[in-house]
């Protein structure tokens, strides 16, 4: 598989093997499964795993720390996350630091290489912060004060080798962050023909996506493409029950013209829409795969590349985005 350059990181490949699959979110798979799906990735050259004590309650952590017993195979590069929501300033160092620890303890490691701020950054008196459970939230104030002070200190000390930052809170903030000193090593970004976060979405507005994707180009950050099937709404069926006003199941109504498209040239939805994901500035697309089959399917997708203009512009033109 193609490698790219990262930031300031080291060659990334491609594809990078996501934990919501691994932790069993994303319709029925098994452990044995999964742990399979992560020998696969690496064999097929995959050299990212894309982590969270969250995916399944510690399941994908645990999935990548029994399948390769703590001794990764050379090259490959493991990652994590915490929500931290909004604490008081003086909790932010212990709780960043528990969720590192659990998550090595579950790896079965003593380093992540890169750590990201999974919470959604949200400008201080924004009108976000009137939602009934804001405990997705982090304050902009107190990631410059407390935050990112935090990830230098644990970065100096060689808990982390990198830090980054999760770009599904408020665009502006994270735009704001961006250009900032010290600057996240890799931003995840929202890729798919929608430009929709789905689900993750939490306030007015757009979403903004690719205005973030420039941003962190102009400022020397890597760049992760996330939710290229826009959690199942881009595939050709929904593989969980949800109710018919989850915004995934809304996002999947406004796909119905893409989908009837790929019926036409007779390709696989999910498979289209990860080769449109591949052709937005990204320096690698994250996966939500849950088994063999599915990986295998992202993998081609990536050995044929990004779609040709004439089918990106036809693509653009039967979805309406926003």
């Amino acid at each position: 598989m193609q490698q790219h350059s990262f930031g300031s990181l080291f060659p990334v490949s491609t594809l990078t093997l996501g934990g919501g699959g691994l932790g069993m979110l994303w319709g029925q798979t098994t452990f044995d499964e999964c742990v399979a799906t992560a020998h696969a990735a690496v064999a097929a050259g995959i050299n990212l795993l894309d982590l969270a004590p969250r995916y399944g309650d510690g399941k994908a952590e645990r999935v990548v720390g029994e399948a390769f017993g703590g001794r990764l195979p050379a090259g490959l590069r493991i990652t994590s996350k915490c929500n931290l929501g909004n604490p008081a300033p003086d909790r932010v160092e212990r709780i960043l630091r528990q969720s590192i620890e659990t998550s090595l303890r579950l790896l079965q490691r003593d380093k992540l290489d890169i750590f990201f701020l999974h919470s959604n950054l949200v400008p201080d008196g924004h009108k976000m912060w009137d939602a009934a459970d804001a405990s997705r939230f982090t304050a902009l104030s107190l990631f410059r004060s407390h935050v990112r002070p935090v990830f230098e200190k644990l970065k100096a000390e060689g808990v982390i080798g990198a830090w980054g930052l999760t770009g599904i809170g408020h665009p502006d903030a994270i735009i704001e962050v961006l250009a900032e000193d010290p600057k996240p090593a890799a931003v995840q970004c929202i890729a798919n023909l929608l430009d929709s976060p789905g689900g993750l979405k939490f306030y007015d507005g757009p979403a903004k996506p690719r205005a973030v994707m420039a941003s962190a180009r102009a400022n020397g950050v890597g760049v992760m493409g996330i939710r290229a099937v826009q959690a199942g709404a881009l595939t050709a069926a929904i593989d969980r029950a949800l109710p018919a006003d989850h915004p995934e199941v809304r996002d999947y109504g406004i796909a119905a013209g893409f989908r009837a498209l790929c019926a036409e040239i007779g390709e696989d939805p999910a498979i289209v829409a990860h080769r449109y994901a591949l052709g937005l500035p990204i320096d690698t697309l994250v996966l939500g795969v849950k088994n063999r089959d599915e990986l295998a399917g992202c993998v081609a997708a990536a050995t044929a590349g990004p779609l040709p203009a004439d089918l990106v512009a036809r693509i653009d033109a039967s979805v309406r985005r926003g």
